[in-house]
């Protein structure tokens, strides 16, 4: 699934790593108690501590910690009992103490492994590099005054895990699908919300290109802040085919940190690449190492909920469901529990088709995502039982599906309130196709003559002179039977 370019000198690949900036759940930053609610009045949320004000110390978030500890127990990752913060220095407006607080040489989170399920079927595996702790800065805002540009501090100091891979992607699908793992795996765990759209998961994009053949690595550009999957992609694709460019056209790639202008499909330089070196990293003294105990890792461990991976191979399992199936249901964490709840006791595959394809598509164009489902899990199954039962048609079920999602009630009361249920009397329905044949004389005598394609019309006019709730299978053996054909 690598993205080859195809040039004059030969074939060359991309080599992507992804720097993921997640925004940790906790209530209070990562060394003061301010809130980190999203949203507030600029500058409300702000203690004297993200202010940088002489004499206040940090004091780190506990939960912070075991936040960062329990996505790399999600990661597959190795767990380092010492890690250190230590201070990058560098200056941004929006960055009051002139500093950075992180982590470089001893990071809270070592390597890790990242399982991608491709189209194709087949798994790839996704080195991380580290994992570690750092505060956010705050947000310029150059847009509300025509002269001045404005500082809001409120997301100062908020914690993110900033999350390294490895340079192990190839396309800018399989970094779409990356990101698209990485957040699943950290909404089921609890650990970051996810919401790219309001900041909490952000992504820089280092992206070099090689020949096809080439073992080494040639100079990477970084783009920097990017804050969507189709974003990045489009970013990766972009940026690769600047540098195949420029090495085809005898210069040299620059490290550097470029910007992506989605408006002009264009990426732009901002700034030289800073190396470590630049950013004078040293223990910060006003923190001691961070050394946590094996046994407090332990029992975050033995606290982990089914992740997505274990969750997907107990569907393929327990509900011989498709991995396809399995992986659709098992990307939001919420969806998963959707349909189990659905799906409990009734036909899983039945349950998958209705959650993925009738109510899927009905969410999809009413702007609205699972959690915000008129239909309930509950309902949803119940369906699903008026339909095993024969109390309804699979026609009139759709019927009854349109009525719950506009109107949130339960299937039997719409089904009890509409006079819907499904007409099995035999009588009832052999006087139907009685009257459908004696009105119809020449469509029958095509049916007898061998003319198989009628039989279907006459099931249809049945099925409409009752209104859709005949048996269809008791109306297309009668009709069979009544004029004569075997069934």
């Amino acid at each position: 699934m690598a993205l080859l370019i195809e040039s004059d000198s030969g074939t060359w690949e991309v080599v992507i790593g992804l720097e993921v900036h997640a925004q940790v759940s906790s209530r209070a930053k990562l060394f003061s108690g301010s809130p980190t609610d999203f949203g507030a009045e600029p500058n409300t949320q702000v203690s004297l501590v993200d202010a940088a004000m002489p004499g206040m110390l940090p004091v780190i978030n506990e939960i912070c910690v075991e936040q960062a500890v329990r996505t790399g127990l999600g990661l597959n990752a190795q767990i380092n009992l010492h890690s250190v913060f230590e201070r990058k220095n560098y200056f941004y407006a929006d960055l009051p103490q002139g500093y950075q607080i992180s982590q470089y040489q001893y990071p809270v989170v070592g390597e890790g492994t990242v399982v991608l399920d491709m189209p194709n079927g087949t798994t790839r595996e996704i080195g991380i590099e580290r994992l570690h702790m750092e505060q956010d800065a705050g947000k310029s805002m150059h847009d509300q005054d025509p002269k001045r540009s404005l500082i809001d501090l409120n997301r100062a100091g908020v914690c993110l895990m900033e999350i390294v891979s490895k340079p192990d992607l190839r396309s800018p699908e399989e970094a779409g699908i990356y990101l698209r793992k990485l957040r699943s795996i950290m909404r089921y765990l609890g650990t970051c919300d996810g919401n790219m759209e309001q900041g909490s998961l952000r992504a820089d994009v280092n992206v070099s290109v090689r020949l096809r053949g080439e073992t080494g690595y040639r100079t990477r550009a970084e783009i920097k802040n990017v804050n969507s999957v189709r974003f990045i992609m489009q970013a990766i694709e972009i940026e690769a085919a600047r540098q195949v460019d420029v090495w085809e056209s005898g210069d040299e790639v620059v490290q550097e940190t470029r910007l992506f202008d989605p408006n002009r499909s264009e990426t732009r330089s901002m700034r030289a690449k800073e190396f470590a070196h630049d950013y004078r990293y040293f223990p910060d003294p006003d923190l001691l190492p961070l050394d946590l105990d094996q046994t407090y890792v332990d029992k975050i461990a033995a606290e982990l909920p089914e992740l997505p991976d274990a969750k997907k191979d107990r569907f393929i399992v327990n509900h011989r469901l498709s991995a396809y199936d399995a992986g659709v249901l098992v990307a939001e964490k919420e969806t998963a529990l959707f349909f189990e709840e659905a799906a409990k006791g009734r036909d899983a595959k039945q349950a998958v088709n209705w959650l993925t394809t009738n109510l899927f598509g009905a969410l999809n164009a009413a702007g609205k995502d699972i959690t915000e489902s008129p239909i309930s899990a509950a309902h949803l199954g119940g369906l699903l039982d008026l339909l095993a039962d024969g109390t309804i048609s699979s026609r009139i079920a759709k019927d009854v599906f349109e009525e719950m999602f506009k109107t949130s009630k339960d299937p039997a009361a719409i089904v009890e309130e509409k006079g819907l249920k499904q007409i099995t009397d035999s009588g009832e329905i052999e006087a139907a196709v009685n009257a459908v044949i004696i009105s119809n004389p020449e469509q029958a005598d095509e049916v007898r003559d061998g003319n198989d394609k009628a039989i279907g019309w006459f099931v249809g006019q049945v099925m409409q002179g009752t209104g859709g709730k005949a048996n269809p299978q008791a109306v297309n053996q009668l009709v069979l039977a009544k004029l004569g054909i075997e069934g």
